[in-house]
């Protein structure tokens, strides 16, 4: 009985639905399984139920399986790469190995020749097996295997220029450095760490977040010279430059989506280092609606990017999603009827009806030259990557002041010290109490995994002073599973504070009132909704831990 029929008969799919697959399967080759997937007609976990009862084989749970390091050398890592199968036990001369694809069966014959042994076949979901041997053999194992074997890339070659461009070059080295950056994306990172210590290289990922290791096989080391040299080319880089920091730019499509990777490399003690910053044009179109803005503070932001003219600032640190919001609220507001021009170091996604312009600053081209030009450019909306000196801060006032709607970003950690922080650049508080109508602070909180969080009574001790504890008394914890590698996270969400400057707050920003002063009173008026708020909103909401709300914001 074929698959598609027991899909049928199992009440997975209809009649029709099967028709079209097949129509499809004609078309382009592919498993029927994955043509039914892909089309939405069957989840992943009913297909396997179906392979397996189609082949009378049970199915394993690779999450629960511990394999020791012996029965995982029987076979060598470029076939289990190339098979998409692995050994989980040994038992006398039967070895079992688990697949997500039992259909090539000659491919086991060859394993039986090739081990000695018979085989036993197990079914397993393919993102557990993927995820089961990049876990034990490594990221792009299979790749340092082969490279191993390789005198082209050998430690001996790579001593000279020459030797450094064809070892870039070689398609085993560009195999493993495409492996490393999509299996990034897959991950979902946001930034690449390749860092070169005395004896090893060291790749990590951050994901929602945190740094975590890439999992690449120790055997990578033998290779950080080609690998950084393959990334120089990427980047249109200077290959022979060694002493002297380099920042580049490279352009990935993966599964139909464009990612722009930020590169930055700097001279270490063992070598060079590389952080490559992994940004998803898709982030360009996001809303606000997108980001997660509880409702008053959405309303209270949409009245305050709706008005003609002032300043708007988002504040945070490095990676809080800053950018995200701004290109976000720009999308929201931009249209026929309005020109909205940027000036950005670096331009992080391409904006559709948006001039943008680059930060050059060996031509001269600083936030604050590039915003004098653009004001002869007629615009109506004007964006500034960053406030970072008195002179970008009162020519961005000035904008404002002669009738323009300014969005920037500042380094404070939160809305009330935005104000104080423009007053300690330097410039004038009447002029900073005329000109800034709104101060957004935000963090990124990680979000819990919808597949194995679970709830728990509240402490005593984790309720923030002041606040309320959840209606019933629980909290989500975060456990960890295969969905969210373990953290009991995946992904991440916004957790906001709204600074609205009226009246008696402009006049506390005019007589210098420090940031704590300023933070008390727009409380009492209503005019500041608190990130401490926010975040443990999201505790109680049951969106994320306790633990991970302290992480981020202070509570």
């Amino acid at each position: 009985m074929g698959l598609g029929t027991i899909l049928v008969e199992r009440g997975l799919i209809t009649e029709q639905e099967l028709d079209e697959a097949i129509r499809e399967q004609k078309r382009t080759g592919e498993r029927l399984d994955h043509i039914l997937v892909r089309l939405g007609h069957v989840d992943a976990d009913g297909v396997l139920e179906a392979i397996g009862r189609q082949f009378d084989m049970p199915i394993v749970d690779l999450s629960e399986v511990e394999v020791d390091e012996e029965t995982l050398r029987i076979l060598p890592s470029r076939l289990v790469f190339k098979q998409l199968c692995v050994p989980i036990s040994r038992t006398g001369d039967t070895l079992q190995i688990a697949t997500c694809d039992p259909f090539e069966l000659s491919a086991f014959d060859e394993l039986r020749l090739l081990t000695g042994l018979g085989v036993e076949l197990v079914l397993a979901d393919e993102r557990d097996l993927r995820k089961f041997i990049r876990a034990h053999y490594g990221v792009a194992g299979d790749t340092l295997d082969a490279l191993g074997g390789e005198d082209a890339v050998s430690e001996t070659t790579i001593e000279s220029l020459d030797g450094e461009l064809d070892a870039a070059e070689e398609a085993s080295v560009i195999k493993l450095v495409n492996d490393l950056l999509l299996e990034a994306i897959r991950e979902r990172a946001t930034d690449i760490h390749i860092e070169p210590y005395e004896d090893e290289l060291a790749i990590r990922y951050r994901i929602d977040g945190v740094l975590g290791e890439a999992g690449v096989p120790p055997t990578v080391n033998r290779f950080r010279n080609a690998i950084v040299s393959r990334l120089k080319i990427m980047a249109n880089l200077n290959i022979a430059e060694k002493r002297k920091p380099q920042d580049g730019r490279i352009t990935l499509r993966h599964k139909g989506r464009e990612f722009d990777l930020r590169v930055s490399i700097i001279p270490m003690m063992f070598g060079e280092g590389v952080v490559l910053r992994v940004l998803d044009n898709a982030a360009a179109r996001l809303g606000l609606d997108d980001l997660g803005f509880p409702g008053p503070i959405l309303d209270r932001w949409d009245d305050l990017i709706a008005r003609p003219h002032g300043i708007l600032l988002v504040t945070g640190p490095t990676g809080s999603g800053k950018s995200t919001t701004l290109y976000a609220s720009l999308n929201r507001i931009v249209s026929e009827a309005v020109k909205a021009i940027t000036v950005e170091d670096p331009v992080e996604y391409n904006v559709d009806g948006v001039n943008q312009i680059q930060v050059n600053t060996q031509t001269g081209l600083t936030f604050a030259a590039g915003l004098r030009a653009i004001l002869r450019h007629d615009p109506d909306i004007i964006m500034i990557g960053e406030i970072r000196d008195r002179e970008t801060a009162e020519a961005a006032i000035q904008a404002s002041l002669t009738g323009h709607l300014v969005f920037s970003t500042l380094h404070t950690n939160d809305a009330a010290g935005a104000p104080t922080r423009l007053l300690d650049m330097g410039v004038e508080p009447f002029l900073v109490s005329s000109s800034v109508e709104g101060v957004l602070a935000q963090r990124l909180v990680r979000r819990l995994c919808p597949h194995c969080s679970r709830r728990r009574e509240v402490l005593a001790s984790e309720i923030p002073e002041g606040l309320a504890p959840p209606d019933d008394g629980l909290v989500p914890e975060a456990v960890g599973c295969r969905e969210c590698r373990r953290t009991g996270f995946r992904g991440r969400m916004g957790a906001f504070e709204l600074l609205r400057l009226t009246d008696p707050l402009r006049e506390m920003v005019t007589a210098r009132a420090d940031a704590a002063s300023l933070r008390r009173r727009a409380a009492e008026l209503g005019d500041l909704l608190p990130l401490r708020d926010a975040a443990w909103s999201l505790v109680r909401q049951g969106l994320t831990t306790p633990a991970e709300a302290m992480r981020v914001v202070r509570l």
